[in-house]
């Protein structure tokens, strides 16, 4: 099942899209009250999920002409998880470039986090904030939604407290990323976060999911990948941050990047003005952003 935000007259609504594409179902209109996806995702329960599942079909839904889908999380209730250098392939291209941010021994998870004060939606323009920025990259990555709280998880019952996945195209400031220590800066610039088009419910995909990763730019086919060659997956992270910290319902883990970013290329090839950047995902959808 397809869960998406979306405007129509004016009015921001939570849908789910029926299985031809063709019509989403607002959440209202099959009794739910949440009047935004973190709302949402907080009154679901897998009884409840089932219930819209079944229910969207025989409901008169609103046409996708007439609508607008923006980032299915526009503001998510708080910074994204990221985990960094999450594919072997990635991990060496990214020493290449800068070995003193990015090499070295990494005998656990890399983790950081990135502000996201509105997460831009497919087919909306990213600032490059080109006065501060030299290195605007991009990163599709696999975003992982917590549909309950979490808290001492095990591996075996992570996936329990998944929701679902969409796609996040995690830009990043290579010089300011550099600059600096930490991650945070050089990630979370206004405009940093695509996400999109919707979440996908879990029922959809195995566990773990293996999906066909890729990122195009002006057509040009720059990253591809499969999730199932991330070096720490899903359950491991679920599990591991459950054990410190309880992860909401609504948080967004993004999950690490496939080889083939800007900074892989010798020379580089960051992103300019004008770019057109589109991130897929296999059983997801994609997202499109442009440059400007």
């Amino acid at each position: 099942m397809k869960v998406l935000t979306f405007k129509n007259s004016g009015r921001v609504m939570v849908g789910v899209l029926k299985d031809d594409g063709l019509e989403v179902v607002p959440v209202n209109y099959l009794g739910c009250t949440a009047h935004n996806m973190n709302e949402f995702l907080d009154l679901m329960t897998p009884e409840k999920e089932k219930k819209l599942e079944k229910n969207k079909e025989l409901m008169k839904g609103i046409p996708m002409r007439d609508v607008k889908v923006i980032s299915p999380i526009p503001v998510p209730k708080q910074d994204l998880i990221c985990l960094g250098i999450n594919y072997y392939a990635h991990a060496e291209e990214a020493a290449k470039f800068h070995d003193e941010a990015f090499g070295g021994e990494r005998p656990a998870p890399i983790y950081f986090s990135k502000r996201v004060n509105v997460a831009v939606a497919d087919h909306e323009m990213v600032d490059g904030h080109w006065d501060i920025v030299d290195g605007l990259d991009y990163e599709v990555e696999l975003g992982v939604i917590i549909g309950k709280d979490a808290k001492n998880v095990s591996q075996l019952d992570a996936f329990d407290y998944v929701f679902g996945y969409t796609i996040i195209n995690d830009f990043s400031a290579r010089n300011l990323q550099t600059a600096h220590k930490q991650w945070y800066f050089g990630k979370s610039l206004d405009d940093f976060t695509a996400i999109g088009p919707w979440i996908v419910t879990k029922n959809e995909f195995e566990n773990p999911p293996a999906l066909g990763i890729r990122c195009y730019v002006n057509e040009e086919l720059r990253q591809d990948g499969n999730t199932s060659l991330m070096i720490t997956g899903v359950a491991d992270v679920i599990s591991q941050l459950s054990q410190g910290m309880t992860l909401k319902a609504g948080t967004i883990i993004a999950m690490g990047t496939p080889a083939g970013v800007g900074m892989g290329f010798d020379p580089p090839k960051f992103l300019e003005k004008g770019d057109v950047v589109r991130c897929e995902i296999d059983g997801i959808g994609t997202i499109t952003n442009y440059i400007k």
